[in-house]
């Protein structure tokens, strides 16, 4: 019994000895992903892929731009109050001087028929009077002086209507650009905000992982503009001009109209300049900033943001696409670029970039727009 027991101990004390397999045993040392594979969630510590990283610095970049329009849509409606509120300062400055105008009128008015009117009444006058013609003469001054304070009484009602009316409006006004200013602040920040982690994330990425990125996006814009050409979705041209040949825009689909041409002559003189959110040149753009301040340049004001300019300009399809064109990306029309011809656009294209000249396929496009020059007479 006792040497049944000592071998079966000596049994147990090889098996808790005994080395663990190797495939037992967990890796401590982290695990780095293949250069396509998509971050697992069970693994928080893996580096991520390259498609992730370019899907994470898209969505921050359109985040961004996304901010940047709201902004500029609140900058712009912030001067349109601004001018409403001094136009109803004017106004009700000039209220107030009518106002003591006319009190002054009234009161002059009173005092004329007061010392017109005398204490007798207007039959005793006649009666005692050594000319009954100049008496009805002067009765009929004095009436026509009552009516004419009466008036005055009017237009001095009126006048203080006006007033509070336009007090009134005033204050309103007021009031709406004071929110409105605290609104353009928050955004503001709100952009502030999207930048730094736009600049975090690239600050992370190490120069292989940027260069990577950067392939796998021009990989990307090349396949869509393939499959837009290979659809026929594009209009047929000739080579876009490179921007170091000179100003000169391409033709495609049709001659564009001189204002358009114009547009397009100052879009590319900007490629190069940098991109700034808010900015609308000319020593830098954004997106919207670049469109709407080349257009501005040939004479025809287009809406300054992207949202704007899709929402209030004639829709063209892709196919009928012309030089000056506005092509507007993104469901929610976050971006815009001006058509050059060829495929091409010229852009502002995110935070970091300078304007350029790139595929039209460079983000999925919304739809296109056509500003339209004015008609001589038309206002």
């Amino acid at each position: 019994m006792l040497r049944r027991l000592a071998g079966t101990a000596a049994v147990a004390a090889q098996a808790v000895l005994a080395p663990v397999p190797a495939a037992a045993v967990p890796d401590p040392r982290p695990s780095v992903s293949a250069p396509d594979a998509q971050p697992s969630a069970a693994a928080p510590d893996q580096q991520p892929s390259v498609h992730q990283l370019l899907t994470d610095l898209q969505r921050l970049y359109r985040r961004t731009e996304q901010a940047t329009e709201t902004y500029n849509a609140t900058t712009e409606k912030l001067e349109r109050q601004r001018a409403e509120v001094a136009r109803l300062d004017g106004e009700l400055a000039r209220a107030r001087l009518a106002l003591r105008s006319q009190r002054l009128d009234a009161g002059r008015l009173a005092r004329q028929q007061y010392q017109s009117g005398g204490g007798l009444g207007p039959y005793v006058r006649l009666l005692l009077a050594p000319d009954p013609q100049a008496a009805l003469d002067e009765g009929h001054v004095i009436g026509e002086l009552a009516r004419e304070r009466a008036r005055a009484v009017a237009r001095l009602a009126d006048a203080e209507r006006r007033q509070d009316a336009l007090a009134r409006a005033a204050r309103k006004a007021l009031d709406t650009q004071l929110g409105l200013a605290a609104r353009q602040k928050r955004q503001r920040d709100d952009v502030r905000t999207e930048l730094a982690g736009v600049e975090r994330m690239l600050a992370g990425l190490t120069p292989d992982q940027l260069a990577a990125v950067a392939r796998l996006e021009e990989q990307g814009v090349a396949q869509a503009q393939r499959e837009l050409t290979t659809a026929g979705a594009l209009p047929d041209g000739r080579p876009a001009t490179p921007p170091a040949a000179g100003p000169a825009a391409p033709a495609a689909a049709g001659p564009a109209a001189p204002a358009a041409d114009r547009a397009v002559r100052y879009a590319l003189d900007q490629v190069g300049k940098p991109y700034a959110w808010g900015a609308a040149g000319p020593d830098a753009y954004d997106c919207s900033g670049l469109t709407s301040r080349a257009w501005a340049q040939a004479g025809v004001p287009v809406p300054r943001t992207s949202q704007e300019q899709w929402d209030r300009l004639a829709k063209v399809p892709l196919r009928r696409l012309r030089p000056g064109d506005l092509v507007v990306y993104f469901p929610e029309a976050t971006h815009v670029a001006m058509y050059v011809g060829d495929g091409k656009v010229v852009q502002a294209p995110r935070p970091g970039g300078r304007v350029t000249v790139s595929p039209i396929a460079a983000h999925p496009i919304l739809g296109a727009v056509r500003p339209a020059p004015r008609r001589p007479g038309r206002t």
